[in-house]
C-alpha cells in the first residue's frame, strides 16, 4: 500500500522549503503556510490581492541558486527563518518590513534579471502555481525510474512538492486523475498532471544547474511532467507514514 514518505511545504514561493511532521488541511485551501508569500519582480502586474500567474515573482526557473534555499517557519511567532549556502541565517516577518529580506536575497539574483521588488500575500490561499488552491504530490519511484535513465541521482526536492509518496510503481500517480485519495482522515481529488520548468534542473544542495530533467523526460518517456495537483475536499490531519487509499 502507498504511504507517506515526505511532507514538505514552501512559505515563501521559490525561497525556501520546510519538511513536516503533520499538518492539518482545510477544504478548498492550499497546506497552510505553503506559498504563503511570494516575492514579486520589479516587472510584476500583480499588487497581492489575488493570485497571480508565476511570471510576476522571483523564481527557481530563472535564478537556480533559489533553489538552495532551506527554510523554517515560527508560526505562532510569524517569522520564517531561511538559510542558503552562500548567506547568513536569516530570520524575517515577511509582513513587516520587507527590507531585510530584499538585501538578503539580491546577491543571489543575476542583474541581468528583473529584480526582487517586493513580498506580497494574497489572504486566505497561498500563490501555487494553479489558479486553484492545491497541492502536488510525487512519487517516489517515478524519481527513481527518471534518475536511472539519466544514469545518476536525482533528490526529489528538484521537484517542489508537498506529498511524497513511496510504495508505488512508476508513473502509476498519472492513472488517478479525477479520483479522490484519502491520506490520514483528509481527502484529496486529484485534478491533473505537472508541466515541468526549468528549476528542476538545479541541484536543491548547492543551486547550480546539473541534470537535464525536461531534455530526459521529453526524450524517454514523451512528455515533461513530473508530479499532479490535488485539492483539499475534505479537512483533515496527514501525516508521514499514513496511508494513501482510495474513496
Amino acid at each position: 500500500m502507498p504511504t507517506v514518505a515526505a511532507l514538505w511545504r514552501h512559505p515563501i514561493k521559490a525561497h525556501g522549503r520546510e519538511a513536516l511532521g503533520h499538518v492539518r488541511l482545510t477544504e478548498g485551501q492550499t497546506m497552510p503556510w505553503d506559498r504563503r508569500w511570494a516575492v514579486a519582480h520589479e516587472a510584476a502586474k500583480t499588487d497581492g490581492t489575488e493570485w497571480a500567474p508565476c511570471v510576476n515573482f522571483s523564481r527557481g526557473a530563472k535564478e537556480a541558486s533559489l533553489m538552495a534555499i532551506d527554510a523554517q517557519s515560527e508560526v505562532e511567532a510569524g517569522t520564517v527563518t531561511l538559510r542558503h549556502p552562500e548567506r547568513p541565517d536569516l530570520c524575517l516577518d515577511p509582513d513587516q518590513d520587507p527590507a531585510p529580506f530584499l538585501d538578503w536575497v539580491k546577491p543571489l539574483m543575476p542583474e541581468s534579471r528583473a529584480q526582487s521588488a517586493r513580498l506580497v500575500r494574497v489572504p486566505d490561499r497561498g500563490m501555487t502555481e494553479t489558479e486553484y488552491p492545491s497541492l502536488s504530490l510525487q512519487n517516489l519511484a517515478t524519481n527513481a525510474a527518471l534518475a536511472a535513465k539519466m544514469g545518476r541521482p536525482l533528490s526529489i526536492l528538484r521537484w517542489r512538492g508537498n506529498i511524497v509518496m513511496d510504495g508505488l510503481s512508476e508513473w502509476q500517480e498519472f492513472d488517478w486523475i479525477g479520483r479522490t485519495l484519502r491520506i490520514g482522515s483528509a481527502e484529496l481529488k486529484v485534478h491533473e498532471r505537472i508541466e515541468r520548468c526549468l528549476a528542476t534542473a538545479t541541484n536543491p544542495d548547492t543551486g547550480e544547474r546539473d541534470a537535464d530533467t525536461l531534455g530526459a523526460l521529453n526524450e524517454h518517456f514523451g512528455h515533461q511532467d513530473f508530479g499532479i495537483y490535488v485539492t483539499v475536499v475534505a479537512s483533515g490531519d496527514i501525516r508521514t507514514g499514513d496511508a494513501i487509499e482510495f474513496v
